[in-house]
């Protein structure tokens, strides 16, 4: 007979690859399912994640944190709205006379190429985990695949997706301006631009500015405007973000290709089934305005490998009262932020004179009392 495995995961994007690491650090055997071979593409991944400090405790704790190149803090986000509102966070500042915190920031930017490849490679070192082409049996199976996972269907899932009128490009620009650890987000009729720092890590005295200036853009614009700007020559689209950025940033230039995907809002209506449960984007997903999509997907994994590990040794991985207790925790926290997430896109999209001065009050009085 084959061996047999405590937990098979569907699915080996981050959730996926890291639930996995997390698992077999508790002892469990775990299958996790290649993604498909295909065809080598010519074009990188050009995605990346804003992940929070707890996230980054996650992955260090793994050896998955990228290096230097493939992580950037941010020390602070600037945000402004259509009509002269603003906003600015910054992160923690320690007291006079106190040590820097050299940890400390807002959030990390995290090129996504380089993320999986850090977890691959603690993967490798971890004898508990096996790749296998497809899914396996196994005690208990974890679906992880994304938003688009076939595998909730098989389980009777339904997943209620709601569009947003809106879709995502994603690309790295390089900017005239330096961002100095800075992030920047423009909601301006209906759509919203944000501007990530990327290898924004040399703090040198004396040097230079030209390597702390390139970024990542995901920029939610109207359905209209989708197949526009996707076919625009690069000079063209970069002048399109640069109009969009109000030139803050002086002239935006595209670094790379363009990738985008709908945006919509979804939740599943059932988590956990007899011998199975989902995590990750094949359970959830928000709007990107708050980066905060991966950053659930990562908790999914970790309250899902701290009931397993606590379990008593008599209870099964697939357990059904474990199981209800992380699609009740994990439901409610998806919840929470989706609903942020949404009011906020909603707040933003109404093009209305009336919704617009409502929402740069808003800032502008938050600001005065930062």
């Amino acid at each position: 007979m084959g061996k047999r495995h405590d937990v098979c995961i569907r699915g080996s994007g981050i959730v996926g690859r890291a639930l996995a690491l997390l698992l077999a650090r508790g002892g469990l055997r775990v299958a996790l399912t290649r993604p498909p071979r295909a065809a080598p593409s010519p074009q990188e991944d050009v995605r990346a994640y804003a992940l929070n400090a707890a996230s980054r405790e996650l992955l260090r704790g793994m050896r998955a944190w990228p290096g230097p190149s493939g992580a950037t803090p941010v020390h602070a986000m600037q945000v402004f709205g259509d009509e002269g509102g603003a906003v600015r966070f910054d992160a923690p500042v320690a007291p006079a006379g106190a040590p820097s915190d050299p940890e400390s920031a807002l959030a990390w930017i995290v090129h996504v190429p380089e993320l999986l490849d850090r977890l691959e490679q603690a993967i490798h070192f971890q004898p508990l985990i096996e790749w296998v082409e497809v899914a396996v049996p196994a005690d208990l199976t974890v679906v992880s695949e994304g938003r688009d996972s076939a595998s909730r269907h098989e389980f009777g899932v339904h997943y209620t997706l709601t569009p947003y009128a809106q879709t995502a490009i994603a690309a790295r620009i390089r900017c005239a301006q330096p961002l100095r650890h800075t992030a920047y987000q423009w909601f301006s009729q209906g759509e919203v631009l944000g501007v990530l720092p990327l290898g924004d890590h040399t703090d040198e005295p004396g040097a230079s500015d030209a390597g702390r200036n390139f970024a990542s853009i995901v920029w939610s614009v109207r359905q209209e405007r989708v197949d526009e700007l996707m076919t625009l020559d690069p000079e063209a689209f970069g002048d399109q973000l640069s109009l969009a950025s109000h030139h803050l940033l002086g002239q935006l230039v595209p670094d790379s290709h363009r990738a985008a995907w709908p945006l919509a809002q979804a939740m599943a209506d059932r988590w956990a089934g007899p011998g199975w449960v989902l995590a990750g984007d094949a359970a959830h997903t928000v709007h990107p305005l708050a980066g905060q999509g991966l950053n659930l997907g990562l908790g999914d994994a970790v309250e899902l490998a701290r009931l397993l590990a606590e379990r008593p040794a008599w209870r099964p991985v697939a357990d059904p009262r474990l199981l209800r207790s992380y699609e009740r925790s994990r439901k409610a926290a998806a919840a929470a932020v989706g609903g942020a997430c949404d009011g906020l896109q909603v707040m933003f999209s109404h093009e209305h004179s009336a919704w617009a001065g409502v929402r740069n009050w808003g800032m502008s009085r938050f600001e005065q009392a930062a």
